[in-house]
């Protein structure tokens, strides 16, 4: 049986929810304990735990036929590979921040400037698009001290929620790329690799599709039930069945979790009662 080589973070921000989002697609891994790779007892996979910054290149190689990895890591690599999916975890963004002293009035202000980053790849195309003409001062790791230690007048780096900026005296001021973890392939898998690939990936969209999507039952007024059924914005038409009640009935749906708490106050002036959101755990469209 063809088996499909998929690498993930070994460890970092991105690993934990890779190994979740494979075991919650019912795929049953070997504990990797010391070992660099393991295989999936249930489906044709083999797991290969790897350095992030590694990763985008053994898949432009062929050495591993598809990966979870960084957007971020993908584009400052620059290497020959599919991004097939966008995986909604790991999300943040690479921004340029200056420090609070630094008189910023747009772009055109670093013209000139020495900017320290790990992802000199990404900034040198912004700046490029920008027409900035800057320095960019090439770090690996803590990016964010450059400037109070005279290698940088800006920095370009990772954020999440600005905490290490902040606590380091910067100001967010661009955002280059927003990124999240991202399924790759090989550009050249062969077309029994390419049958699991798609196999695993119809798993995976089923996982990510239920984690903001909710099963919505509500008890309402027969006469209200036109109404109702407007404001749900359901996958299909919504099941309504009697109740032992005359005039009333329970309506089942499903919808975007974002969606039910954007209408939820609609749905009890219109006369919705004893409304239940349940989790769904899978969503096969």
């Amino acid at each position: 049986m063809t088996t499909l080589r998929l690498a993930i973070q070994k460890s970092g921000r991105l690993s934990d929810s890779s190994r979740n989002l494979i075991a919650e697609s019912g795929i049953e891994v070997e504990q990797m304990g010391a070992r660099l790779r393991s295989a999936a007892f249930n489906f044709p996979l083999e797991l290969l735990y790897l350095r992030d910054d590694d990763i985008p290149e053994y898949v432009a190689d062929g050495v591993v036929d598809a990966a979870i990895v960084g957007l971020n890591i993908v584009k400052e690599q620059e290497g020959e590979v599919r991004i097939i999916r966008g995986l909604g975890f790991g999300r943040c963004r690479l921004s340029i921040a200056v420090p609070k002293t630094f008189d910023y009035g747009g772009p055109q202000s670093l013209q000139g400037a020495k900017i320290a980053t790990s992802y000199p790849n990404i900034l040198g195309a912004y700046l490029s698009a920008q027409g900035i003409s800057a320095e960019i001062q090439v770090i690996s790791g803590s990016v964010e001290i450059a400037p109070a230690i005279g290698l940088g007048d800006a920095v370009c780096d990772l954020v999440s929620s600005g905490s290490t900026l902040m606590s380091n005296g910067l100001v967010e001021v661009e955002t280059v790329l927003q990124s999240e973890a991202v399924l790759i392939a090989s550009p050249s898998l062969s077309r029994e690799k390419e049958e699991v690939l798609e196999r695993f990936l119809f798993r995976i969209n089923a996982v990510l599709r239920a984690r903001n999507t909710k099963y919505i039952t509500l008890n309402t007024p027969n006469y209200a039930i036109p109404r109702i059924v407007e404001l749900l914005p359901g996958m299909k038409s919504p099941s309504v069945l009697p109740l032992t009640l005359p005039g009333w009935s329970s309506l089942h749906t499903v919808v975007s979790e974002d969606d039910f708490w954007g209408i939820v106050e609609k749905l009890k002036q219109a006369g919705a009662e004893g409304i239940l959101v349940l989790p769904i755990e899978k969503v096969i469209e």
